[in-house]
């Protein structure tokens, strides 16, 4: 016993040892996450760490007021996380900074991401200057919400497919409704609804590679009369959504029958809408000018950052949550669409007829042209439109001054490709 105790104690120690030294190493990544989607992806994150123990997440919820000025203060401060959401339109602002890791080599190697699975347009917002620098996570798009009853009794059996039976539809309605009502709702506050028209021309919004304006071409004219027209006829309000005091209850009191909108009305309206009009209203692709038209690839992508240490325990998790079973849970969740048609396929997302317009819509929809302006670009067509519309100025005089604008606002841009820069190399 005496020879054996000692002999214990040093099999004991070395047991312990042993347990310590197997302990795995875990790796933390950072992940940012904004608005209600950071609030929703919590439990699918702890799913994610129990799937893979060597790994935790560090989730930090961003507002999405503070998104954009947090993102280029850590940039210039060398403090960007290791994976990102990041909104379509901010995706080729980064990728000109140098900041996002090409994706193509990760894809490339996955069982899990696709990409014939993704809906075209949503993938091509990620792919800057022929490379691909993010993963769509969510898709937005505009299309039409409308009140079925409203539009039978004006002598219509179903939702319009072309501006010609838009504009038939909306003058019957008109008729039909009286001088207190309307037949369309566009906000005036909202640049989406002009810029879905626009993405239905053949021209594109902008010429000379991205460098000028280009809205006075033959197809941004034709989108932009049909949209004004709208107004000049008395078949929409000239309103912003502020002056309305709810636009859901307007709606189920017949203040308009067609409202140009987002899929997270869909959960609104199901939930607003009074007794005995569960059926009086539905969901229907944005009309185009010779048949169903495209929309906007709008929504949000999922990026690494090059300057991660830890990139492929982060593409683990862009993985995870590219999975279609995730996607459909996080559609449960908070209602933002699937970029991936398999997702569809789930009886949640195909049995529901309000959301099946949605994926006609996303079968169309056009990324917005690729420059880190954009957004400055897209508030001075809106400015425009509305001047238009409310201060009577010409349409001519209206677009030959956006044209100036924007060419002023991508002056810089052209003197990059005018020297041979890439976008890169000129902001650095």
């Amino acid at each position: 016993m005496r020879i054996v105790r000692p002999l214990l104690i040093v099999v004991f120690a070395a047991w312990l040892l042993a347990g310590c030294a197997r302990e795995p190493d875990v790796v933390t990544i950072r992940f940012w996450s904004m608005g209600r989607e950071a609030e929703v992806v919590g439990p699918l994150i702890d799913e994610f760490e129990r799937d893979n123990p060597g790994i935790r997440v560090d989730l930090q919820q961003i507002p999405w007021t503070a998104a954009h000025e947090k993102l280029l203060t850590a940039f210039a401060a060398d403090g960007l996380p290791d994976i990102c959401q990041l909104g379509n339109t901010w995706i080729p602002e980064f990728a000109a900074l140098g900041t996002l890791e090409p994706l193509q080599p990760y894809v490339d190697k996955s069982k899990v991401v696709d990409r014939s699975d993704y809906f075209p347009g949503i993938w091509d917002t990620n792919v800057i200057e022929g490379r691909l620098v993010g993963v769509p996570w969510y898709v937005d798009t505009r299309l039409v919400f409308y009140r079925k009853d409203l539009l039978a009794k004006a002598g219509f059996d179903h939702p319009p497919k072309t501006w010609e039976e838009w504009n038939r539809a909306m003058a019957a309605v008109k008729r039909e409704v009286g001088p207190q009502r309307y037949a369309s709702m566009l906000p005036l506050n909202e640049f989406e609804q002009l810029l879905s028209l626009g993405l239905q021309q053949d021209d594109p919004l902008l010429r000379d590679h991205d460098g000028r304006g280009n809205f006075q071409s033959p197809g941004f004219r034709r989108a932009l009369s049909f949209y004004v027209n709208i107004f000049r006829r008395d078949w929409a309000p000239p309103m912003s959504e502020t002056q309305i005091s709810n636009v859901w209850d307007e709606f189920f009191k017949g203040f308009f029958t067609f409202y140009v909108s987002g899929p997270w009305n869909i959960r609104e309206f199901k939930k607003r809408v009074p007794p005995g009009l569960e059926d009086a209203w539905g969901t229907a692709p944005l009309p185009g000018p010779n048949g169903p038209g495209a929309g906007i690839a709008g929504g949000t992508s999922l990026v690494l950052f090059r300057s991660s240490p830890r990139k492929d325990a982060s593409w683990k998790l862009v993985e995870f949550l590219s999975r279609p079973d995730v996607q459909q849970r996080f559609h449960a969740a908070i209602g933002d669409l699937p970029p991936r048609r398999s997702t569809w396929e789930y009886p949640q997302l195909k049995e529901d007829p309000y959301a099946q317009a949605f994926r006609d819509q996303l079968e169309r929809v056009k990324p917005t042209p690729k420059v880190l302006e954009w957004e400055r670009i897209v508030q001075e067509m809106r400015l425009a439109s509305e001047r238009v519309v409310r201060g009577g100025e010409s349409q001519d005089d209206a677009l030959r001054d956006l044209d100036k604008r924007v060419d002023e606002i991508l002056e810089k841009r052209r003197w990059m490709l005018e020297h041979g820069a890439s976008s890169e190399e000129a902001l650095r």
